[in-house]
Order: C-alpha cells, then structure tokens, then sequence
C-alpha cells in the first residue's frame, strides 16, 4: 500500500492519503491523484524518517530512503530537496539537509533523564512530568 500528501500552492501538505500501491505501474499515480484532486500531489512512505527507511521491526533496513521523511499535514516539501519537512519546532533550530530534520543548537543530553528544549534559555531542561 502507498501514501500520498497533496499540497496546497505553497508545497504545503494539506492531506495524506492511502492509495495505489506504487508497484502498480500503468499509471503515474502522483499525477493522477494530482488530476483528479487538482493539487499537487507527492507519494511518501511512512517507512521513513531522516533519511533512513526503517522495516517492520521498526530497525534501519538498508533500503533506499524515500523523500527524507513521511509526509504529516503541515510539513512542507522542498522539491530541491526531494523532502518533507516538519514545521520548524523553534526559531534557534537549524535545518539539517542532509536528513531534513530540525536540530537543536544544543544536542540532546545522553543521561537517560527526559529533557524539554526551553528556548528562551536555548538549553534542555529536565522534564519533570
């Protein structure tokens, strides 16, 4: 089975859809999907996420990563690229191209402990919840 996010003008994800499954090639299912809703339409997979595609054991599988990451309503995608792109979660964090996904200033402690990013401080604070 594949999954297919339409975009609005702006190249952003509007809605993701199950369809046509892509090994059924009598059709460019991107474009017809496209035709029939008169938008934009880019197929994702949810097997991946930066850049790495992942099997049904939920571990790296070696296989070819497909448009960075699965597509959610309110990414973007970058045709540059080839991704989707989640919305940037904070205004410090830089986008990682290689990956595309957004990265803190400051890496995620490795202690075990639960962190929260606080923004106002740029620093990781231990979550309490």
């Amino acid at each position: 089975m594949a999954h297919y996010a339409f975009l609005d003008q702006n190249n952003i994800v509007t809605e993701v859809i199950v369809g046509i499954d892509e090994t059924d090639t009598s059709q460019n299912w991107e474009e017809w999907y496209g035709n029939y809703r008169g938008q934009l339409c880019k197929r994702t997979s949810y097997n991946c996420r930066g850049n790495v595609h992942y099997g049904e054991d939920g571990l790296p599988d070696g296989k070819p990563a497909f448009r960075k990451n699965y597509a959610g309503i309110g990414y973007s995608y970058d045709a540059a690229l080839d991704a989707f792109i989640s919305p940037q979660p904070y205004p410090s964090w830089s986008l990682n191209t290689t990956i595309c996904l957004w990265e803190a200033p400051v890496p995620y402690p490795t202690d075990g402990k639960s962190y929260i990013w606080d923004e106002s401080t740029q620093t990781w604070v231990v979550n309490e919840n």
